[in-house]
């Protein structure tokens, strides 16, 4: 299958250089029978589409906006997923999870997946691409696709990246959460406590106007969050919920400590009973934000609004 996991950030400038060499790269996989998926957002997926022609019923194309607007997602829905699906082959992956437009409570769970995705793909026999604007977005967020990404793609090629360091760039963004704009409603609970639980959160979406199909997704994550509170975060734990920047946010903080920094993100055997519940929650937020310290974890949940 030539070789395992690469890991390829493209730094490309104007659409027609981000068509031509994104479609490039998915003609060569295809002529070399190597199943090709792209997941990039809608009006770029459009560019492609068209460029692609026929071409485009032999590649499975996924709105990046959509699928992957919690970043969390996108490793066990998208990338694993497809893998998963031809495990006797080399795959290759287009994967856009940083745009401009990425809101600041977006983006460092954006550089987070980006430097997961080297340990959760390490075995795996798979090409992936990261296109970035890099005429339109910031230089941190460059140095930050050098920092994630062992090998660059630009005008010159390829080269390695001087500044690959996963691990560092995990550190340098597992930092306290900022504190709430607005004052929370808390309450401290225990494992006798899920129906206040549960109550305050209904309550809280009634006051923000969520939908009725999002608050009882809301409603299951919080109740997730909160039997992972139980069983792995001493018992008892603190629910904090808010509205800021167009979410509801739904924060719990127990004194687990994640050891396993894919946790959420691995596929999950259908036959084997359990291990789905951080899993379900970055299934159904539209954001999970973590910090994990040797005192305990805090998750965050936002539901748009």
């Amino acid at each position: 299958m030539g070789g395992r996991f690469r890991h390829l950030a493209f730094f490309y400038r104007g659409a027609r250089d981000y068509v031509t060499r994104t479609t490039a790269f998915i003609h060569g996989g295809l002529d070399a029978g190597e199943p090709v998926a792209v997941a990039v957002p809608q009006p770029k997926l459009d560019l492609l589409r068209s460029e692609l022609g026929a071409s485009a019923a032999q590649v499975w194309l996924v709105d990046m906006s959509r699928a992957g607007r919690n970043p969390g997602r996108i490793i066990p829905a998208i990338v694993r997923k497809f893998a998963d699906a031809h495990p006797r082959t080399r795959v290759r992956i287009v994967s856009e999870p940083i745009w401009p437009g990425r809101n600041e409570q977006e983006y460092p769970a954006c550089v987070q997946h980006e430097a997961l995705i080297n340990l959760a793909l390490a075995d795996r026999a798979v090409t992936k691409v990261c296109p970035y604007d890099a005429a339109a977005l910031s230089a941190k967020v460059m140095a930050d696709a050098a920092g994630t990404h062992p090998i660059l793609m630009d005008e010159a090629g390829e080269h390695l990246s001087p500044d690959y360091s996963p691990e560092q760039v995990l550190d340098t963004y597992n930092v306290p959460l900022s504190e709430p704009s607005a004052e929370p409603v808390v309450l401290t609970f225990d494992s006798g406590m899920l129906s206040a639980v549960r109550a305050l959160v209904l309550r809280e979406a009634r006051r923000a106007g969520l939908a009725a199909d999002r608050t009882l997704d809301l409603e299951l994550v919080v109740s997730e969050l909160a039997a992972n509170t139980f069983e792995h975060g001493g018992g008892s734990g603190t629910l904090r919920t808010w509205r800021q920047d167009g979410y509801l946010i739904c924060e719990v903080r127990d004194l687990g400590v994640i050891t396993d920094p894919l946790m959420g993100r691995h596929s999950v055997d259908p036959a084997v009973p359990g291990g789905r519940g951080v899993l379900l929650v970055h299934h159904l937020a539209d954001l999970v934000r973590l910090h994990t310290w040797l005192g305990g974890t805090t998750t965050r949940a936002y539901f748009a609004l």
